[in-house]
Formats: C-alpha cells, sequence, structure tokens
C-alpha cells in the first residue's frame, strides 16, 4: 500500500563533486521591488515584504505559448522541490536566487516571484551561465537544461553516477509536455464549460500538478489519443472496458457480504455477458496491457476469461487518474491503471483493498456514528467492496475498489465535494499573456466570502482557513485522539464543500490506502470489533504513526493550504499561521490524547517530509516494496514553532 515510508532518508552529500552552492544575489535586488533585500530565513519568521506579490515582469505560466507556459510550470515545480529538499535558502521576493551547480561548472540564476513562509515559492524564469562568469545574467534556461543540471548536482552528490538521473530527467521533461497540452487544451475551451459538476470540475483543475513533484503530469507508455480520452485534464471520458469471468475465478469482498457479481450488476448496461459468466470491470488501458500477463492469459487459454471489450456510458476520470465517476452512478471505482504516473504504477493491491473493506466495517462499529454525532459535517468515503479475478498467485491487474458517490450533480441541495487539490490549483492566463481572471477556484471562492462579509480578502482567507479547520481537521484529529485511527489527508484525498459565501461548510476524506491504527488503542479496536486488525496492515507504533501524520496532514494539507493562499496572493502567511497555531493549541487543551501528534506540530523544530524530488531521483517506485524504503524522507523546519502567538 502506499504507506509512507517510515526512514528512507535523504543520503548525506559526498565530498565530491562540492554540494551545491546556493546564494542570493548581492546587495541590489535582481527585480527592484522597493522592499529590503536581505533573504529572508528559510522556513523561518513572517515575511518582511507584503503578502501581495510584487509585480516583476509577466508571469511565465500565462505565455502565450502552451509550449512555453508548459516549461515554465515544470521549471518551477521541478526548482519548488529541489529547494525544499536540499535546504536551499531562497531570498526575498524581488531578489534572484543563485544556484552554483560545480558538478556541470554552471550557475542558475532563478528570479523570485514570490518567496513563502511554508515553501509554496513563485520563481521566474531561469537563465543559466558558466561558475566563472561573474556579474553576467546567463542565457534562457528551459526544463530539459534545468532538470539536466539539477539532477546531475544531485546524482554526483550522492555518490551516484550521472547516467542514473536520465530516467528522472525524462519524466520531467514528459510532464512539461503533458503540461503544455493541457494548458492549450483548456485555453481552447475558451471560458468554463457547460454542464460540469462542481466535482468534477475541481477534480479536472490540476492542470500543473503538484506543486513540490518534479513530474507532476508525467504519464508513460499511453499514446496521445489514449491520454486525451483518459486524462482529467483534457475532460477524458471514455466507456469501461469489461471481461467475462467464470464465477471460479472471481474474487473479492463487500462489508455488507454483498457478492462482486451483485455490487457491479447494476453498472454493466448494455452489455452482451454470457450466462453463468460475472462482468468484472477495466481501464481500458489496462484491458489491453493485462493480456500479455501470463497468469491472465493462462485464463483466457481455459475459457475462464473472456475479453467483451468497451460498452455502456461514459465514465470520467477524477484527479488520480485512475478512479472514475459518472455523476448518475451510485459508487465510483478505483480502476487498476499500471501505466506509470509520477513516480509510480498505479496497480492496486488486494491487501490494500480488504484494508477499505475492513476500515469500513470498523467505522460501521461505532466511530462512524460518534463522528455523525460530533461532526456531521465530516464524512469518509468508504471503499467497501472490491472484485478481482484470478484465485491464486499475485494480482493480475483487474483488480478494482468500489468507492462511495455522494456527489452527483442533481441539485437536490446535497453538498458537492470539491478536492481541495483542485480548489489550490493554479491556473495559467487565456492565451494572449494576461493573466487569467482568477489565479485558482480557492481565489474565486475567498473573493466571493470577501464580498459577501463586507470584508478585506486577507480577512475572508483567514475565516476561511478557520471554517477549514472546523469541517476537515478537527474531525481528523480528534478521531485519532478518541479511536487511535489515522488517515493521510493529503490535498487530493481531502474534499470540501463551499456555502453560498465561498466558505467550507462540509468536508470528506478518502482513498483507503491511508489508514492507520495506533498500536496503543488495538486491544480497544479489537474489542470494538473482533479480528479487526487480522490480515490487513494497519496496526503501527504511536510515533510513528504521529510522524506520518504530521507529514499528511501537517505540511502536506494545512501548510500546503497556507503557502497556496501566499502564492495565490490571498493573504499574509505569518498571519495565517498565526490563526493555524492558535486553533491547534486550543484543540490540544480540549484533546489531551492527541498531545503527541499537536505537540509535535506545534513544538518540533523539525517534521519528517517526503522528499518527492529525491524519490524521482532514486527510481524508486512508492508502491512497492518495504514501506521503510518506498520514498526518500527528509527534515523540514517547522514554520509553525516561529509563527506569532
Amino acid at each position: 500500500m502506499n504507506r509512507p515510508d517510515d526512514a528512507r532518508t535523504a543520503t548525506p552529500m559526498v565530498e565530491w563533486p562540492p554540494p551545491a552552492g546556493v546564494r542570493p544575489e548581492g546587495a541590489t535586488p535582481a527585480f527592484s521591488d522597493g522592499l529590503p533585500s536581505a533573504p529572508g530565513a528559510r522556513g523561518g519568521a513572517a515575511e518582511a515584504t507584503s503578502h501581495r506579490q510584487r509585480s516583476i515582469g509577466p508571469d511565465p505560466l500565462d505565455d502565450a505559448d502552451p509550449l512555453r507556459a508548459g516549461d515554465a510550470a515544470a521549471m518551477e515545480t521541478l526548482l519548488r522541490a529541489y529547494v525544499r529538499e536540499t535546504g536551499t535558502d531562497v531570498p526575498s521576493t524581488g531578489q534572484a536566487l543563485l544556484i552554483d551547480l560545480p558538478a556541470s561548472r554552471l550557475t542558475l540564476r532563478v528570479p523570485v516571484r514570490y518567496r513563502s513562509a511554508t515553501g509554496w515559492h513563485r520563481f521566474g524564469a531561469p537563465t543559466v551561465g558558466a561558475a566563472d562568469d561573474g556579474d553576467s545574467e546567463g542565457l534562457p534556461a528551459d526544463a530539459a537544461l534545468v532538470a539536466a543540471a539539477l539532477i546531475r548536482q544531485t546524482t554526483l552528490g550522492r555518490g551516484v553516477l550521472p547516467h542514473h538521473g536520465g530516467d528522472a530527467a525524462a519524466r520531467v521533461l514528459n510532464s512539461a509536455r503533458r503540461t503544455a497540452t493541457h494548458i492549450a487544451h483548456r485555453r481552447a475551451e475558451g471560458g468554463h464549460r457547460q454542464g460540469l459538476t462542481p466535482f468534477l470540475d475541481s477534480e479536472q483543475a490540476l492542470l500543473l500538478g503538484h506543486p513540490f513533484h518534479p513530474a507532476p503530469k508525467s504519464r508513460e507508455e499511453a499514446s496521445e489519443a489514449e491520454l486525451e480520452a483518459y486524462s482529467p485534464e483534457l475532460r477524458g471520458a471514455f466507456p469501461l472496458h469489461w471481461f467475462a469471468a467464470h464465477p471460479d475465478v472471481v474474487v473479492g469482498e463487500s462489508a455488507d457480504g454483498r457478492s462482486p457479481a451483485e455490487l457491479l450488476r447494476p453498472l454493466a448496461t448494455g452489455l452482451n455477458l454470457p450466462d453463468g459468466m460475472v462482468a468484472v470491470p477495466a481501464h481500458p488501458w489496462q484491458a489491453r496491457d493485462v493480456l500479455s500477463r501470463p497468469e491472465v492469459g493462462a485464463l483466457v487459454d481455459a475459457g475462464l476469461l473472456r475479453p467483451l471489450g468497451a460498452a455502456g456510458p461514459d465514465w470520467y476520470p477524477t484527479s488520480s487518474v485512475r478512479t472514475v465517476q459518472r455523476p448518475d452512478a451510485e459508487v465510483m471505482l478505483k480502476l487498476s491503471l499500471g501505466m506509470r504516473i509520477t513516480n509510480s504504477r498505479r496497480n492496486n493491491l488486494r491487501s490494500e483493498m480488504r484494508l477499505g473493506v475492513r476500515a469500513t466495517q470498523l467505522l460501521a462499529a461505532g466511530p462512524g456514528d460518534w463522528l455523525r454525532a460530533e461532526h456531521p459535517e465530516f464524512g469518509i468515503l468508504r471503499e467497501f467492496a472490491w472484485v478481482s479475478v484470478g484465485t491464486d498467485g499475485p494480482e493480475t491487474g483487474l483488480e478494482t475498489a468500489i468507492r462511495d458517490n455522494p456527489f452527483r450533480g442533481g441539485g437536490d441541495g446535497a453538498p458537492e465535494g470539491l478536492c481541495v487539490a483542485g480548489l489550490l490549483a493554479e491556473r495559467t492566463g487565456p492565451g494572449d499573456g494576461t493573466p487569467p481572471r482568477h489565479r485558482g477556484l480557492l481565489c474565486e471562492a475567498v473573493e466571493r466570502a470577501a464580498r459577501a462579509l463586507g470584508v478585506p480578502v486577507s480577512e475572508a482567507s483567514e475565516r476561511w482557513l478557520a471554517r477549514y479547520l472546523d469541517v476537515l481537521i478537527v474531525p481528523l484529529i480528534r478521531l485519532q485522539a478518541k479511536y487511535g485511527i489515522a488517515l493521510e489527508p493529503h490535498h487530493q484525498n481531502t474534499l470540501v464543500a463551499l456555502d453560498a459565501h465561498g466558505l467550507p461548510r462540509a468536508g470528506w476524506y478518502r482513498d483507503s490506502q491511508g489508514y492507520y491504527l495506533a498500536a496503543s488503542r488495538a486491544a480497544e479496536i479489537e474489542r470494538l470489533l473482533p479480528g479487526a486488525t487480522e490480515g490487513v496492515e494497519l496496526v503501527f507504533d504511536d510515533a510513528f504513526i504521529d510522524e506520518r501524520v504530521a507529514y499528511y496532514l501537517g505540511i502536506n494539507n494545512l501548510l500546503g493550504l497556507v503557502g497556496a493562499f501566499g502564492a495565490l496572493g490571498l493573504a499574509d502567511e505569518s498571519h495565517l499561521l498565526r490563526v493555524l497555531r492558535t486553533a491547534l493549541e486550543r484543540l490540544r487543551t480540549a484533546e489531551p490524547t492527541a498531545k503527541g501528534l499537536l505537540d509535535l506540530l506545534l513544538d518540533a523544530p523539525v517534521l519528517r517530509c517526503k522528499g518527492n524530488y529525491l524519490t524521482c531521483v532514486d527510481g524508486l517506485d512508492e508502491l512497492v516494496g518495504d514501506v521503510h524504503t518506498q520514498s526518500v524522507y527528509i527534515d523540514l523546519p517547522n514554520p509553525l514553532t516561529e509563527a506569532q502567538r
């Protein structure tokens, strides 16, 4: 399962080649904004500059050429991940960051459009020059050069030969090209597409991808035509591919005892299913791929499995690409997809799907009722069933998890969940070199709140954050405090509904891969649900869980949200950090059993943080292997410790 990965740690830099030197440029800002030029401390106190981004020329993301805009987006996410994971100090807004790369005898010069206290920096178009060029501004750099130089510095600095970084560099470029395609496609729409549900609109909003990943939109092994149908950013849609399977080779389970055939029958519309066979769905890309697997080929040869082809209505890929939704269906489907996306192949593991069913049963044994009573505005989307083909041996690639689908866009007043990652996702301009009207869905929501409440946007941002904590974060922390059940609430795994004023009014968590049970509470949970911990990877040491939740909930979700507010020009991050700290301190007093997690978030000088850049350079698949070596983790300075109280 996609378990955070206890202890794979960034390898110390070796003496040769020397580590990259990083320095703010001189006493004179490269782009004057009339403010002091002293570089801010990484992860330190509040910025001396205004929270509003300074005008430092056109934003590269708005370039009229989609290829250049996609290239700029790729360089920005790569640089943002690089400076975070190498401990690079980023100077103040308006200055230039100089990165010396002795392994390539180059110096990279990067304008700082916005320096973030939480790491969500905005960068301008970099230039590159020879290391001995002195004050020369150098020549314009593209993603190919920046990726090659940074990755070469990293591989040699970690004692690895440079050619080992080739795969990582290729993924950066693949991501840049995919991003350019997304930008061109969305600009061609000429405005908001009609008829889209709010849920799907937010799922399709991540044109640029994860803000701290070097290759957030890398998708390999699929053709352009396939990606047009399979990509949420391109408004993709496709019918499922179906197989007819003999009941003897169909496996699966559900939390309520229904068989896979019962669960799937309502979805297999328009299908000519042979008598006595069970309909099993697959992603169309996966359907082609699995036929080359020996275990699947043997079932086909034996007449126990028969490909039927595409049938039924279109399904829409969500932000994870492999999970699909239909506004009129009672469930979503989390399909296996062996295509390599960012760092991993997205094949479902049966152990993960069993965990989803067990978690559903556990919530039904009491915690779910407690959540509804204490926090009726919060819910967990269950992955309450799964199905596959093949009774023995490894996964066949036809594993599908079945998830709740409360977001049907029916207009009946039910709250419509919006993916938080989609809310925060940056937009580019319309294609004429000008910026978009709103840089992200969050900007629209906060500006609507400011108008409705009659307050400045900065104050509306603080109110937005406070409501977000109430509807989403407090329930998650209290669930862990009450039952020892912890989740992985990163931005893509969390959803919110907004009220008429644009403020959060409800929240949800999704993804069965991210469940943990504190070892100190295992006996109590076993009394609540006998057998709850048997046969699934669920119980972990309390301190380990606190560390993981501090990353997913603390760094990725909360600090990421604060950083997005700052980078989008909505509020001063230092003010939001104070709002956040005050709320967490209040919760620590109210929930003594959450003290371990909250002490870590509030008082630890550093927090453990997943290193997406180093994981990519090391060529790791985060869904494969021992949980202790799936990803690289680093220590990240904790800005909450320095937030003014």
